[in-house]
């Protein structure tokens, strides 16, 4: 080797350790007990934002987010739940949402909602002596021990308890079907935009109308930034939960943004909005100077809705909201902390919404509970992802449970790069990309079960799940029911020591066939013999 090569070589080692001595210079001691703020939006897709190939490309740019991506952390195996109210019990509590038995979406006059012994992330952190706001839609329940305010949280602003299609039932104008006697029932049963404080019971502030319904993430976000106004000055760490009402069906932007997309949907101009309101939240870090002693965390509850296309998101995954199909939860994710998570970083490991109670308590210096609020064992389902967030060893994950809403043993499994998917419920084995989004083929199918074994998907290779490779003649994967079985027995072990709490919301489970009901009556009778009463499991809380 001549001169000339060797002095060539020698500058590009240089050039490498120079590159990665700067970013571990810049990388600077980790502040204990950061702030931490989720930023979370309802229902958009997979591939709405920019940096998924969205963004311009879609005629829905999103300047704010994709920058938050640039400066940080990007996720592609990030999962929600495959709805609203499991997304974001799961989120919440750090426990796959059977066991809290927050399963289904909850509906305006059911009551109910989160267990009083339930933990919450901000709950948690208040045993660390964080200060804690929650704004935005929250989808847990009606009951007062259901509220933000008596799950951990300080304080509360502009709380919406229910889906955004839920507060239109009450429109005359939105369902002129609707018989007088049954529009006065939703109107009295609709609880409007509330707030409130730690001790105290929630306050009504004002109803949602066809008037303001647009307004309210708007409206959400001067709060949010008044609140990181008292936050920042005030030098006591702190944990914001800040919960768009976009991008859910019927999406009605603000009149800021109404035809302002380039794509002129109320869907794309929606995303504009909520990227816009995204990035003044993230300047007003930036203003207020914490952005070195702040983490931010944005995702999404569940996948994209495609039922109700075209308003919806995109996802480039099979299935729907509501399935177990890689569309229905993987979600956008995106970690933002200068100087901490390098910026521009990309991770493909499997992580998600449950992984933020154990990946926020380890930050906050506090371990997980081993006892619920009411003094009974529990368990958490949650990882500490700070081994993917700063790139400092393996992740503690290497599986997903899927679980639709009546679903104790999970409907798919994810193991490493290999998915088992036993209940087809979402695409009636339709392929991505097919004409439109029947309803047999979404949220609305049936729960349909493989007879003995399930389909294998390699993900890495196959990530729309078209090709079932478990008997392939090419590459059979039979070995993996050995490893998809035992995840599967591992976890249904817990629910013998940790037993789920009872469903809080309504599911249909099929029908009620006559001896079905006969048989439980017959049971009954037997119990009542003996003298064994069952307790009412329907107003656990």
């Amino acid at each position: 080797m001549n001169r000339r090569n060797i002095k060539v070589l020698l500058l590009l080692f240089i050039a490498f350790f120079s590159t990665t001595s700067v970013f571990a210079q810049q990388k600077k001691a980790r502040p204990k007990k950061p702030n931490i703020i989720m930023l979370i939006s309802d229902d958009t897709g997979w591939g709405d934002l920019g940096v998924y190939g969205g963004g311009v490309g879609r005629g829905m740019p999103t300047p704010n987010l994709d920058r938050m991506a640039k400066e940080g952390m990007q996720f592609w195996s990030f999962y929600g739940q495959p709805s609203c109210t499991p997304g974001r019990a799961a989120m919440m509590t750090g426990r796959i949402p059977n066991r809290s038995g927050m399963t289904t979406v909850a509906f305006q006059g059911q009551g109910g909602g989160l267990p009083a012994a339930e933990w919450s992330l901000a709950s948690v952190l208040k045993q660390a002596n964080y200060k804690t706001y929650f704004s935005g839609k929250w989808h847990l329940g009606e009951a007062d021990y259901a509220m933000p305010i008596a799950h951990g949280f300080d304080k509360m602003q502009n709380v919406v308890l229910y889906h955004l299609n839920a507060y239109t039932y009450a429109f005359p104008s939105w369902n002129p079907d609707m018989t007088p006697d049954i529009l006065a029932f939703f109107k009295k049963v609709t609880t409007g935009v509330l707030e409130g404080e730690a001790g105290g019971k929630a306050r009504e502030v004002t109803k949602v109308t066809e008037d303001n319904i647009a307004e309210l993430d708007m409206n959400m976000t001067e709060n949010v930034l008044k609140q990181l106004d008292e936050y920042g000055k005030g030098g006591s760490p702190f944990f914001m939960c800040v919960n768009f009402a976009k991008n859910h069906q019927p999406n009605l932007p603000s009149k800021q943004f109404a035809g302002k997309s380039p794509a002129k949907s109320k869907y794309a101009d929606c995303v504009v909005e909520m990227d816009y309101n995204v990035g003044r939240v993230m300047d007003k870090i930036r203003q207020l100077g914490i952005s070195e002693n702040t983490i931010v965390i944005y995702t999404v509850d569940n996948g994209a809705w495609q039922d109700v296309h075209p308003d919806a998101g995109y996802t480039p995954f099979r299935g729907s909201k509501g399935t177990d199909r890689e569309g229905g939860s993987r979600v956008p994710a995106i970690a933002w902390w200068p100087g901490q998570i390098q910026a521009g970083s990309d991770s493909h490991d499997i992580v998600g919404g449950l992984d933020l109670m154990a990946t926020f308590a380890s930050l906050a210096g506090i371990t997980l509970p081993t006892q619920d609020r009411e003094g009974k064992p529990i368990i958490f389902d949650s990882y500490d992802m700070s081994n993917v967030l700063f790139k400092e060893g393996k992740p503690l994950r290497d599986k997903w449970f899927y679980f639709t809403e009546a679903e104790l043993s999970p409907g798919a499994v994810r193991v490493g790069k290999f998915k088992a998917v036993y209940n087809m419920r979402g695409d009636n084995g339709a392929q991505a990309g097919s004409d439109m989004p029947g309803q047999q083929l979404g949220w609305r199918g049936d729960e349909q079960y493989v007879a003995t074994v399930p389909a294998i998907y390699d993900l890495w290779q196959d990530p729309q799940e078209r090709y079932d490779l478990f008997m392939n003649s090419f590459t059979e994967k039979t070995w993996t029911m050995v490893v998809f079985n035992k995840a599967i027995q591992d976890l249904m072990q817990t629910y013998i020591k940790y037993p789920p709490r009872p469903l809080q919301s309504e599911t249909f489970t099929g029908p009620m066939e006559i001896n079905k009901f006969r048989t439980i009556q017959e049971a009954k009778k037997l119990m009542d013999q003996k003298g064994v009463k069952l307790p009412d499991l329907g107003n656990e809380k």
